[in-house]
């Protein structure tokens, strides 16, 4: 008898871990549809080849750098481990994650974030934290990021943050309750929309230019953590005309730059270098780049790389690399076909109107 009992509590506590596990995926936002920002941290554990460069930070490189173009042209295999308004804590506690998983030649991060030197919301903690598999970097991300009103407790439970979302569910919930379609390639969420960058306003003044204290030291963290790894860090400013870049934020990142030894690269010095064009390259007025101004962009960048970093190899008709980058070609040119006919069928629409 009391066998029996201890095997019916065993039991009952199986199911409910099990319930509980089904509920915790049916609530948690799935980041198809709509906000596919939030997808994309969690796709590079499905990644099944280590990468020569690694980029990490916010939407300045998952928006403004092209992969298949670095492949394609130049045989570097990379990954994008971008995520809206990624802090620089999150940033770091990303890079020691993928260290856990490979050993890149170069980590290229931007610089966009070091002018946040506290949480910012709980909407982009979820976009970039939720994704993450459960490991002390998760669990030190929340812990850094988390604002007045979260806890962590929700961030490894998330039903207890989304269990109102009950009435929210839809169709896409249950479609993909256990797999997720892939929205980015290698890390790059593609946009072909076209939208002119015009009348693009000045920088306001600020009271300080200073970045926070904070921001140093996890950069000072990025810096000891490539070392100990020997991967080469390199700093770099996205091309974007808006967030305004200011050129006291600029004097310091190049002095932080020179004092470490580090590489650092201003993309909106090499725009014309580039061959990027606003009134076509950008599809929301010069926040971000689309589709061609990535490829230009990668284009360059791919350049260089070849020249500055010469321990990135050239990784064409190398197995395992050919034949993965050449079935991620064939997505990328195929969701390229697919977003362009939307988007002159969208064009088509409006001047019938």
């Amino acid at each position: 008898m009391k066998k029996k009992l201890i095997f019916t509590g065993v039991l009952w506590c199986v199911l409910l871990a099990l319930a509980l596990w089904l509920l915790n995926a049916l609530f948690l936002p799935k980041y198809m549809s709509e906000i596919p920002e939030g997808a994309l941290i969690a796709e590079y554990y499905d990644e099944t080849a280590d990468h020569d460069v690694v980029f990490i930070g916010d939407c300045e490189v998952y928006e403004n750098f092209s992969p298949d173009v670095l492949w394609r042209e130049y045989g570097i295999t990379s990954y994008i481990r971008g995520s809206a308004q990624q802090l620089i804590w999150q940033s770091y506690y990303l890079m020691e994650e993928t260290l856990k998983y490979e050993t890149p030649k170069v980590m290229v991060f931007n610089v966009l974030s070091m002018q946040y030197g506290e949480p910012q919301s709980e909407a982009y903690n979820r976009l970039n934290l939720d994704g993450m598999r459960l490991s002390p970097q998760k669990l030190a991300a929340v812990q850094a990021s988390m604002t007045e009103e979260e806890s962590m407790l929700s961030y490894l439970f998330p039903l207890l943050r989304y269990h109102t979302r009950w009435d929210e569910l839809t169709q896409e919930d249950v479609e993909y309750l256990f797999h997720r379609d892939q929205v980015s390639d290698s890390g790059y969420l593609m946009n072909v929309e076209v939208r002119p960058a015009e009348n693009v306003p000045e920088g306001k003044p600020l009271a300080n230019y200073q970045f926070a204290d904070i921001c140093y030291d996890y950069l000072d963290k990025m810096v000891e953590l490539c070392q100990a790894h020997g991967v080469e860090l390199v700093l770099v400013k996205a091309p974007s005309l808006y967030p305004y870049w200011y050129e006291e934020w600029e004097a310091q990142m190049e002095d932080y730059a020179a004092a470490h030894d580090l590489q650092y690269v201003n993309c909106l010095e090499v725009i014309d270098e580039a061959g990027l064009d606003f009134s076509t390259d950008t599809y929301d007025h010069g926040l971000h780049l689309n589709l061609y101004g990535a490829e230009k962009l990668a284009r360059w960048f791919g350049a260089w790389l070849t020249e500055h970093c010469p321990q990135v190899a050239d990784r064409r008709r190398q197995a395992p690399y050919e034949s993965i980058w050449a079935e991620k070609s064939a997505i990328y040119a195929q969701r390229k076909i697919q977003l362009e006919a939307a988007w002159a069928a969208e064009q088509k629409e409006d001047t019938t109107e």
